[in-house]
């Protein structure tokens, strides 16, 4: 591998590396999540940019030309596909509701606390939690629920700081990953939800006189021994998106997928909206937590139907969790 036709260290390094890059990219472009490892390694396409570049440095130092060209059309590859996907609409009419959504992993409800003090500070007014198991139910019903009314009287009457509707998939399991809640400042009517081997509860939320769908989606990930449940309960996601997408509808919480993942596109191919991508934050990492932002991936989404617009994004980090929070201030807009 050298423009003498023989063999270098450095250009058979190159071409190990960039025939791995080329492999996950030939899967994007495909539109396939296809098999273990590839799932895994398109959740961090941004980040294969930093394998090529090695690959073209030891070209470069072995001369080998082919491995130069080669390399250069898979950086601008992964930058193709490094910008947004989905589409993006500012709808007419007039605002008929705002509201803040507040999603948050807390991984076997170990981050419960930090979680109450960020929704304290935060004041959103839907929060969608996953892996809450048992304790952390029990501690936001202590901290939010309707008895903590009478903790202030200040707070009785404006109501800060209390969630008195709920939609709850309790955990089966002493782990917790599959218990869900979602918290609302505004009175919810409980719908099917979603079968899911993780709890994903479904509502209603009456906002202003404006009947909004809720969905909280928390899919399976995609271990290389539940694929098949991952791209199922993404699929199950899709349908509910397709079946929502004329009426004002939110689904939020942690997709364990990125735009990158196909199962995770069909999602916004129905029509439905990223809230990250609405406020310019599409790549902005909310997982693993230890290395975002520096490094990670954003799994954790808000998104919503037509209709809405988003005005701002911000991750939060909280103590004991792998997962970034996610808020998002939607507007509702109707036309008259």
């Amino acid at each position: 591998m050298s423009r003498h036709g023989g063999t270098r260290p450095g250009a058979w390094f190159a071409a190990f590396l960039l025939l791995t890059v080329s492999i996950v990219l030939g899967c994007r472009i495909a539109d396939t999540d296809a098999i273990t490892p590839i799932p895994q390694l398109l959740a961090f396409l941004p980040w294969l940019l930093a394998p090529t570049a090695v690959a073209l440095l030891f070209a470069a130092l072995s001369h080998w030309r082919i491995g130069l060209v080669w390399g250069v059309a898979a950086l601008a590859v992964i930058a193709w596909y490094i910008e947004p996907y989905g589409k993006t609409m500012e709808p007419g009419g007039v605002p008929v509701a705002q509201i803040r959504v507040l999603t948050a992993n807390v991984e076997f409800g170990r981050a419960t606390d930090s979680l109450i003090e960020a929704v304290s500070k935060q004041r959103p007014d839907l929060v969608f939690v996953q892996e809450c198991e048992d304790t952390c139910e029990k501690k936001l019903n202590q901290a939010f629920g309707k008895g903590a009314e009478d903790k202030s009287a200040a707070k009785a009457k404006s109501k800060d700081g209390v969630y008195p509707y709920r939609q709850v998939v309790e955990s089966a399991t002493s782990e917790g990953s599959d218990g869900s809640v979602i918290l609302s400042r505004h009175p919810l009517t409980p719908t099917k939800g979603i079968p899911a081997t993780m709890g994903m509860p479904g509502a209603t939320a009456d906002v202003d006189g404006q009947v909004i769908h809720l969905q909280l989606a928390h899919p399976m990930p995609p271990l290389p021994s539940h694929l098949g449940t991952w791209r199922k309960e993404l699929a199950a996601l899709r349908d509910y998106a397709a079946a929502n997408i004329g009426r004002p509808t939110v689904v939020a919480g942690d997709f364990n997928a990125t735009q990158d993942h196909a199962a995770f596109r069909r999602i916004l191919d129905t029509g439905f909206m990223d809230g990250a991508r609405l406020t310019g934050d599409t790549r902005t990492p909310s997982w693993p937590a230890l290395t975002a932002p520096a490094f990670g991936a954003q799994i954790d989404h808000v998104l919503v139907s037509r209709g809405f617009t988003a005005t701002r994004t911000r991750f939060l980090d909280l103590d004991d969790t792998d997962h970034r929070a996610l808020v998002v201030d939607l507007t509702l807009r109707k036309s008259t």
